[in-house]
């Protein structure tokens, strides 16, 4: 049901939504996005409507919140089917890699240098 909601709020704002799935820590949102919006504005949208609908919904006794920052990787349109095939199937995927190992592999298949240290504060 969340998901749907992001892909909502993704063609809410005229933006092309190609695929969004998650797991218990994360959501993956794959879409096509007009030069005349940022990608900051676009997750900030994200975030705070869908903050919004989860908390009036209830879903949990705390309140929800989405941690602070984001990743975001650009993909050719050749990428397409394997990066809708992958996000799709992330129930699959994470019988066999968390999230922090996932994320690290994305940044290094992406040639991003990070420093670990940083990437996760809100796991620790």
């Amino acid at each position: 049901e969340l998901h749907r909601y992001i892909a909502g709020i993704i063609e809410g704002k005229k933006q092309k939504s190609l695929a969004v799935n998650g797991w218990q820590d994360h959501v993956h949102a794959f879409f096509g996005i007009e030069p005349s919006e940022s990608i900051s504005d676009l997750v900030r949208d994200i975030k705070a409507n869908s903050s919004k609908w989860v908390n009036e919904r209830r879903f949990l006794k705390d309140k929800f919140r989405w941690q602070e920052g984001f990743g975001a990787f650009s993909y050719s349109k050749s990428q397409r089917d394997t990066v809708i095939k992958y996000i799709m199937n992330q129930e699959q995927h994470h019988n066999r890699k968390t999230f922090r190992e996932e994320y690290l592999d994305m940044l290094r298949k992406a040639e991003i240098e990070f420093e670990s240290r940083y990437l996760f504060e809100f796991y620790d």
